[in-house]
């Protein structure tokens, strides 16, 4: 006798990015807090989330937004107490919400116990060992032991007064870990059970592709093998990440593993969700191509490849806490997204680009998989680029020598109610948001927009509430639809999802029904047409 299981809960998955500093303040300081979210739990629940993602809450100087840790077993006291964490994590499950945490293993913060034991016990100590300190070039060694550069712009070695050097990938207050030393690997393994422990269903690992590094620390040559990179993508890391999947599967209800990992190339990155390794990871090719139907169709084609062989779920993603947002990007002339092209002063269509933001939500919500939503996009929050230089906070701007504009333009904090102090983030008699919130901000608030049938909240509650009443988009199947160049179209079993990219209105496919549409249909059934920049999703 067999019996029809259903898919694992992550499979299909609507998770919810929070950043804690920006999402909701109840302790009235300015920065937001663990009881903020708690407050704010019943607008995920009418959102109709599955999980929420926190980026990281633990203990950090806040040298890059809580991405430097200084301690994992500890809540940092901007944002509450561990208490509050089990209390959050539990009042969220009562409402059908899993939580997931961040872990970065390439780094912890240089405020961490392990470094400054580093630093103290000085060249040649078993604490040194740890991370990556070495000897420098040059005659008096003042020159860095390579010439690395780093993900934040500049170098990626700082000298101690002592004369030798320690490697970050990142900012110098993130020193790199050494993940050939035995502590390193152990202490991570008891940090996923620490938090498996107090009901965690799952762990995002950051820059999951970086952590181990050739130990010959040579040059980057400018071409190279597959895994022959000297600190991406080498093949080391999957015994890491088996043990920790060992960990993960070792709970009566399975843990869940989430990569983030930024390879161009689809077959490396399908060896990390191999069935003993992670359980998915994020879609950064998606994220970003641009607004155009070849690209987006071929981004799709090409993930969906990539996955099959092992069997793992695709996620798509338009944004997070580090990528300019939707509505912004898809107005400007160039509609994908780099790093590296970020620059001060690029000129947007907002009324093109929340058009196109509209669409890309049904493209992305109709896809086989999980999706994750960045919060403030349910909003339609742009990207706020008219930030004063002196509250920025972002070391990718300071490090760019002012270049960058960084990434605190998607990160200011949300607006909860039209009018008030700070939009109801905080109290009112509270401290203003840690980042200035614009003029006007009110009238993107969840309460601006609850009882809108146009608004862009409305759009992805109605997406999300089709998207789990519908059986076909519950499951897997996937079949395109031919509607020529300027569109993309699938099928989901008896539901079809039809993007207009093209100029001109498209005449729809003959269908039974129309369950939901990014914007107002024209002509007349049955040649029904979808407007540019626009989404349906039909019943066949």
């Amino acid at each position: 006798m067999t019996t029809d299981l259903p898919p694992p809960w992550w499979r299909g998955a609507v998770i919810y990015q929070i950043y804690p500093r920006s999402f909701a303040d109840a302790g009235g300081d300015g920065t937001g807090d663990l009881a903020g979210v708690r407050a704010r739990l019943g607008h995920l629940r009418d959102l109709g989330v599955d999980a929420i993602w926190f980026t990281p809450w633990y203990l950090s100087p806040m040298a890059d937004g809580g991405y430097d840790v200084a301690d994992y077993r500890a809540i940092d006291p901007a944002f509450g107490t561990l208490a509050d964490a089990e209390v959050l994590i539990a009042d969220a499950a009562a409402l059908g919400i899993r939580t997931i945490v961040d872990v970065v293993p390439n780094h912890v913060s240089s405020d961490h116990a392990w470094f400054r034991q580093a630093l103290a016990a000085g060249p040649g100590s078993p604490e040194r060992e740890r991370f990556w300190f070495r000897e420098g070039r040059g005659e008096n060694g003042e020159l860095p032991p390579t010439n690395w550069r780093s993900s934040f712009a500049g170098g990626t070695w700082t000298r101690v007064p002592d004369g030798q050097w320690y490697l970050h990938l990142f900012a110098p207050e993130q020193p790199d870990l050494n993940w050939n030393h035995p502590d390193v690997r152990r202490e991570h393994e008891d940090v996923l059970r620490f938090w498996f422990d107090r009901g965690v269903a799952g762990i995002r690992v950051d820059s999951a592709s970086m952590p181990v590094k050739d130990p010959a620390l040579p040059e980057v040559p400018e071409t190279y093998a597959a895994g022959e990179h000297p600190f991406v993508d080498r093949d080391e890391l999957h015994d890491i990440y088996r043990g920790w999947r060992a960990v993960a599967d070792s709970y009566d209800e399975p843990r869940v593993l989430v990569g983030e990992v930024w390879l161009d190339d689809q077959k490396r990155f399908a060896r990390y969700l191999r069935p003993d390794e992670m359980h998915s990871a994020f879609n950064f090719d998606f994220m970003g191509r641009p607004w155009d139907a070849k690209e987006l169709r071929d981004s799709i084609a090409s993930t969906l490849d990539a996955h099959a062989p092992v069997g793992a779920p695709a996620t798509w993603v338009l944004s997070n806490h580090d990528v300019t947002r939707p509505v912004t990007r898809y107005g400007r002339a160039e509609t994908s997204f780099s790093f590296l092209a970020k620059r001060f002063g690029e000129p947007t269509d907002l009324e093109l680009g929340e058009r196109r933001a509209r669409a890309a939500a049904l493209l992305t919500a109709a896809l086989p998989g999980a999706l994750y939503l960045y919060q403030g996009d349910e909003l339609g929050l742009p990207e706020v680029e008219d930030l004063p230089l002196e509250v920025l906070q972002d070391p990718m701007h300071f490090r760019s020598e002012g270049v960058d504009p960084g990434r605190d333009g998607c990160r200011v904090p949300l607006p909860w109610t039209r009018e008030g102090r700070s939009y109801g983030f905080g109290p009112e008699d509270g401290e203003p948001a840690w980042l200035p919130q614009p003029a006007g901000w009110g009238e993107l608030s969840v309460e601006a927009q609850r009882d809108d049938p146009g608004s862009m909240l409305s759009l992805y509650r109605a997406a999300l509430a089709v998207r789990r009443e519908e059986a076909g988009l519950r499951g897997e199947s996937f079949d395109w639809v031919d509607l020529g160049p300027d569109a993309i179209a699938f099928r989901r079993d008896d539901v079809v999802c039809v993007v207009n990219f093209g100029p001109d209105p498209l005449v729809l496919p003959p269908h039974q029904e129309v369950l939901l549409t990014s914007t107002a249909l024209g002509g007349t059934s049955p040649s029904t047409t979808l407007p540019t920049d626009a989404a349906a999703w039909l019943r066949a």
